[in-house]
């Protein structure tokens, strides 16, 4: 059983409506796509219940929804190079170890899905990673400060580290935590598996014994990147749970997010 947690966030982009976001959003589409066994733990204000955490439900996979004072809400938009420039106008309750491990039920794989670093504090982590649980943490709730406006990051991540399994990370976050993607930088780490996403240029797999680069194919058309790495996790954790070795699960994680992109446009 697999596991995804986090806030829902509440998006804006590129001034359109808001939508639906976040790792556990994403997480979900990706699962039920794959016909994983899976459950959902997803949190938001009450006011953005039925907007939210709807879709969710939707899916078909089993939601268990944590109320938080604030719903976690971005703006972002897209440079013409495809960087991202975000602000962060709300932020989530951090999840108790309580209502963590309520959200998971007997999974033993779980997605851990921090859009912010306050989202899961070290107990709550620890909690999570108990009875020998396989945790993949985001990078990005571990690099971004909870402060409202322009979004800010830094490699304050305190003593985190020790309790996931797998660790995914995008260029930025890898240089922020490690100083580079070079494999010893990522392996200083101290994780045991790290992925770090490249976006177009595929990724880059790291374990104590390896470093494997698993490129990407082209879609060809303007594509609305939003949640790509976040899909790509969950399905590298699907194919790990099921038996998959890392660099396996890395090309079916890179299949899966093609053909979701594929069906998504700018």
């Amino acid at each position: 059983m697999i596991a995804a947690v986090g806030h829902v966030s509440r998006d804006v982009v590129d001034g359109g409506p808001p939508r639906p976001g976040g790792t556990v959003f994403y997480s979900a589409r990706v699962l039920a796509g794959l016909g994983a066994a899976a459950r959902i733990g997803a949190s938001c204000a009450a006011a953005d219940r039925s907007f939210l955490i709807d879709p969710l439900e939707a899916l078909g996979l089993p939601v268990t929804w944590c109320e938080s004072a604030n719903t976690t809400t971005y703006r972002f938009r897209y440079t013409r190079s495809g960087r991202r420039v975000m602000r962060q106008d709300a932020v989530g309750d951090p999840w108790s170890p309580g209502n963590a491990l309520l959200a998971i039920g007997d999974a033993s794989w779980v997605h851990v899905g921090a859009l912010v670093r306050t989202d899961f504090p070290s107990k709550t982590l620890a909690a999570l990673a108990g009875d020998d649980r396989t945790l993949l943490v985001d990078g990005q709730g571990l690099v971004r400060t909870p402060a409202l406006g322009p979004l800010r990051t830094n490699g304050k991540i305190g003593d985190v580290l020790r309790y996931m399994t797998i660790l995914k990370l995008d260029q930025d976050e890898a240089e922020t935590l490690a100083g580079s993607i070079d494999p010893t930088d990522i392996r200083a780490l101290g994780v045991q598996e790290v992925i770090v996403t490249l976006g177009s240029r595929g990724s880059l797999i790291v374990t104590a014994n390896a470093a494997e680069a698993v490129p990407t194919d082209e879609i060809g058309r303007p594509i609305d990147p939003t949640g790509a790495g976040d899909a790509y996790s969950a399905a590298y954790l699907f194919a790990r749970s099921a038996g998959g070795e890392p660099l396996d699960a890395a090309r079916a994680a890179t299949k899966a997010v093609t053909e979701l992109l594929a069906g998504s446009s700018v």
